[in-house]
């Protein structure tokens, strides 16, 4: 006769405040997607452009930790190991499309860059400060800090980037701001995953036979 048991810790109740912050932070987030995208594009800016995916990565995170909110701690892990994965994903993007514009060698607008990287700015401290209690939570709620705070210092890079392209008429600034920022998601993205593992190591679900 055999009997199955598991001791992986229960699930975590959800928390409340916590999921306010994340509903605000993906509305945030999604409305400034589309305001960047189309800026970029607009102003032919690949550190906005960049933005707008890392905005678009950060709605999917926020939304995947909705989902998982109550979870046990294994399961929200593993959840924050892939959104690690993403981060790192958006990383390279960048790398890519900032090497693409390069070769094109066209200067972004500079006024529009600037204004949107304001704009931008101002959403994310939002963010960053609505979140920056949780920061010291498991690695679901710290990638979750770790994306506004990122962004938030991308942000200030655009608007010194908005000011170089001004001021020299070169898209040099606007690179230097893309590959820092593809830097940060590479380097946010490997943190995450790092302690992901710890945490999915460390709660694994345990089955024991006893005949």
């Amino acid at each position: 006769m055999a009997c199955t048991c598991s001791h992986e810790p229960a699930p975590q109740k959800p928390n409340s405040k916590f999921r306010t912050a994340l509903w605000i932070a993906l509305f945030i987030n999604l409305a400034m997607f589309f305001v960047e995208l189309i800026g970029g594009a607009y102003a032919h800016s690949s550190a906005l452009w960049a933005d707008s995916l890392d905005f678009f990565g950060d709605s999917i995170n926020y939304a995947v930790s909705l989902a998982v909110l109550g979870a046990t701690l294994y399961w929200r892990a593993t959840v924050a190991l892939f959104k690690g994965a993403i981060m790192a994903i958006f990383g390279f993007v960048v790398i890519g499309k900032t090497i693409y514009a390069y070769t094109k060698g066209i200067p972004p607008e500079a006024i529009t860059m600037g204004a949107i990287g304001i704009l931008a700015l101002i959403a994310n401290v939002i963010s960053a400060l609505v979140l920056y209690a949780f920061r010291d939570g498991d690695s679901n709620m710290q990638s979750v800090w770790l994306c506004s705070r990122n962004d938030a210092i991308g942000n200030v890079a655009v608007i010194f980037a908005a000011i170089g392209v001004f001021g020299t008429g070169s898209m040099l600034p606007d690179i230097i701001v893309a590959v820092i920022m593809a830097t940060l998601g590479l380097t946010g993205g490997y943190q995450v995953m790092k302690r992901a593992l710890q945490e999915r190591k460390q709660n694994m679900p345990t089955q024991h036979v006893l005949q």
